[in-house]
């Protein structure tokens, strides 16, 4: 059980460095399955509005940066909890 609990807590940092980091649709690809929700009331569900909304963050916020401090996991969920710049 502990060793999914890592994998999961590893591939959700991954999915989410190479999201914000500028590759959304090669982390999405890669990481997500049949459907994506949404928690940000800002973009809809959906992988396109997701890959759409980090495509367009990496345009406008070029010099953006994100660092890990903690990741929480439990059954099949994990937390993240960053600090952007």
């Amino acid at each position: 059980m502990q060793q999914n609990l890592d994998a999961n807590r590893k591939n959700a940092i991954a999915f989410y460095r190479k999201a914000y980091e500028g590759n959304p649709r090669v982390a999405v690809e890669k990481y997500v399955g049949k459907e994506y929700k949404q928690h940000n009331p800002l973009v809809r569900d959906g992988k396109e509005p997701f890959i759409a909304y980090f495509e367009k963050m990496a345009i406008e916020y070029s010099e953006k940066r994100i660092e890990f401090f903690r990741s929480v996991a439990e059954g099949n969920l994990v937390a993240l909890h960053t600090h952007q710049i």
